[in-house]
């Protein structure tokens, strides 16, 4: 039996004392698994963007997206700093190159709205550039809309103290340092110029067909909740019911078959190591 689901229900109507981050988590991560079998199934074209500040927790959120799904049909695009060649070429034409084919949903972390953040405050494309970016940004999501692809955007906000605690934690923590790159170093110092771009980013290109949907996130696992939560309410999966394979029955040993005797180069056990002090 087919049936629609609004994952997203219950998060945000109230608090409630009794919510369980793990518990919610696995339970919207299930709805995840159901809608990429939907999607699979029905050959949906699916994109989600993910922008905001710097140590917003938009990384967080989409590695909960991941943790139980397909690479097959999440795939997720991290675009790195444009090649020569790439900057000779349209704007909009490298991440053109990703968007997604029938039966997959495409992350971007980040996309092109590089162009009126940080590209336009650190001075990588000119104002001219920028201003003319939020002009026709709208009319490349509606084509993008109008071929069939549905487009979801989330803007991550985080407080000035929440920022800069998290920025404090990952210079202490060997673990996160990798994640503080000078581009961070710098929206720190800018946060002004920043919170400038991303409001007039914000105000040009929320539209009807593809508007911006704001994830509050000084609580991680809230906005985590949350913002997965309204992605599976925004698209109108249905359960598609499971085909429980036959396993069948496994052949026999061969009577003729032995084992083979070379030397195999086995990954130690370090465990038994420390389970005897070594």
């Amino acid at each position: 039996m087919n049936q629609s689901h609004d994952a997203g229900h219950e998060i945000g109507k109230k608090e409630k004392k009794s919510w369980n981050y793990d518990k919610e988590l696995r339970r919207l991560q299930v709805e995840l698994a159901h809608l990429q079998a939907w999607v699979k199934d029905s050959g949906m074209r699916v994109v989600i963007i993910f922008e905001g500040r710097d140590a917003a927790g938009k990384g967080g959120i989409i590695k909960r997206i991941l943790e139980k799904v397909s690479p097959r049909v999440f795939r997720v695009v991290a675009l790195p700093a444009p090649t020569e060649r790439e900057k000779s070429q349209i704007y909009m034409q490298r991440y053109i190159a990703h968007l997604p084919a029938a039966g997959e949903i495409v992350i971007f972390d980040r996309s092109w709205y590089n162009r009126p953040g940080v590209d336009r405050i650190m001075g990588f494309c000119s104002e001219k550039k920028a201003r003319r970016f939020l002009e026709l940004a709208p009319r490349f999501e509606a084509a993008i809309v109008e071929s069939g692809v549905l487009l979801l955007k989330y803007f991550l906000i985080v407080s000035e103290e929440e920022q800069e605690r998290r920025f404090k934690k990952r210079i202490e923590d060997p673990l996160r340092q990798w994640k503080l790159s000078p581009m961070d170093v710098e929206s720190y110092r800018r946060w002004w110029d920043y919170t400038q771009a991303y409001d007039e980013m914000l105000r040009m290109t929320d539209t009807e067909h593809a508007p911006w949907w704001i994830v509050p996130s000084d609580d991680k696992k809230r906005a985590r909740v949350n913002c997965i939560a309204h992605i599976l309410s925004s698209i109108p999966y249905e359960r598609i019911a499971f085909k429980v394979p036959d396993l069948g029955k496994r052949q026999k040993r061969p009577n003729d078959y032995i084992e083979d005797q070379s030397p195999r180069h086995i990954v130690p056990d370090i465990s038994r190591s420390a389970r005897h002090g070594d």
